[in-house]
């Protein structure tokens, strides 16, 4: 993969990385000469592949294949990144058109000084290069859109939230299985004891029924538990206040006035006797 913003690089990387004026003279002629030997020999330059690695950090593969250029042709530049990050890994895989010139180049490169370190260099053996080693190096690279950090701190809803926990409890049962398995006696609090405790179903109904509540919950559960519930007629906590009927107070009152209407008829009849 290749960075879009590659115009500059190269004569930077040419400014800031350029060997030694001794160094590339003498890299120069043992190049030509490999060169020669091949074309004298009759044989089909093949390709040779050179394992780079300790790159300091602003290395990337516009400046990497401007940088070797300068010992022979480049084919392809491959270097690792992060896939979470798109970040470089610090090593690379560059390919030239001569396996000669490859050699001489991991010779010449092997512990050379480049932005503070020690570059690492050897050549890799056509049999170990993987038929996929250069998939997509021609490509223009391309940031990840959600790369690892911003992922982890965005806003998440709640299913993506028991989602992550169902996934964290299951990774946490298969350890718990493995020590289990290899005899390791170990307890550990783990996930499971940060999440919050589920209420149980008997607090729903308890709730339900108290009188507290304004608008009681009559679900089947509320109602059977209702009617399981006997209660104590023994105990007899009523008090029970008996009023009089109007209507027998009615029939005294009026015996009262007829008896009251007699005694005064009685005495009146006396009075009149009596003169």
């Amino acid at each position: 993969m290749t960075e879009s913003k590659a115009d500059t690089a190269p004569h930077r990387a040419k400014e800031l990385l350029a060997l030694d004026p001794k160094q590339e003279s003498e890299f120069k002629k043992k190049v030509q000469e490999a060169k020669k030997n091949k074309s004298i020999k009759g044989g089909h330059l093949a390709p040779g592949v050179v394992y780079v690695a300790h790159l300091p950090h602003g290395l990337f593969e516009p400046q990497l294949k401007s940088y070797f250029e300068q010992f022979g042709k480049v084919l392809r530049v491959r270097l690792s990144r992060s896939k979470k990050t798109g970040g470089s890994k610090g090593y690379a895989f560059v390919e030239f058109d001569c396996d000669e010139v490859a050699k001489i180049v991991a010779e010449t490169m092997n512990n050379y000084l480049m932005g503070e370190r020690l570059i690492k260099c050897h050549i890799v053996a056509p049999e170990n290069v993987h038929e996929k080693l250069f998939v997509g190096s021609q490509k223009d690279f391309k940031k990840p859109t959600l790369p690892a950090v911003a992922r982890y701190n965005k806003i998440h809803t709640e299913e993506q939230v028991t989602k992550m926990k169902d996934k964290l409890l299951k990774k946490e049962a298969k350890l718990r299985k493995r020590l289990a398995a290899h005899g390791i006696d170990y307890d550990f609090a783990g996930f499971a004891a940060q999440l919050p405790k589920k209420t149980k179903s008997s607090d729903s109904t308890d709730a339900s029924m108290c009188s507290d509540d304004v608008t009681p919950v009559c679900t089947p559960s509320v109602l059977e538990r209702r009617k399981s519930t006997v209660v104590d007629d023994d105990v007899d906590d009523e008090i029970i206040l008996r009023m009089p009927c109007v209507e027998n107070e009615e029939e005294s009152s009026s015996e009262e006035e007829e008896e009251e209407g007699a005694v005064g008829d009685g005495e009146v009849s006396g009075e009149a006797a009596a003169e």
